[in-house]
């Protein structure tokens, strides 16, 4: 059974960096994509990044793009979301899922992350 779980939400000050991590387990991810996604109550989920499990560029959102940074550790099963420059608007629950290929598409992914919440305030 494929399990994804987020950990490293806080309430931060803008301008201030926080990294967020996607511990996986339960299946082999070699092959996948791993994806990181924010979504506000009531809106649809929005593509922040996504990294190849076994290597390969990491691709990112015009909005994450400069800011922030997605890393992997094969060795740790974990996946990293490092953010900086913090904005208010980057407010928002945040989400890693697995698929089979690169996409930005919400859809495209088959296994979730409960979410972790990152507050900017100002």
């Amino acid at each position: 059974q494929v399990q994804l779980a987020e950990s490293g939400g806080s309430t931060v000050q803008t301008g201030s960096s926080l990294s967020l991590s996607c511990a996986v387990s339960g299946s082999t991810f070699g092959g996948y994509f791993i994806g990181w996604f924010r979504q506000a109550p009531g809106h649809e989920r929005t593509f922040v990044g996504t990294i190849g499990w076994h290597g390969g560029r990491a691709y990112y959102s015009d909005n994450a793009e400069g800011r922030f940074t997605i890393t992997r550790d094969v060795a740790e099963n974990s996946v990293s979301l490092h953010m900086s420059g913090l904005k208010i608007d980057d407010t928002d629950t945040y989400f890693c899922a697995r698929a089979r290929y690169h996409s930005e598409d919400w859809r495209s992914y088959d296994s979730w992350g409960q979410g972790t919440q990152v507050t900017v305030s100002s």
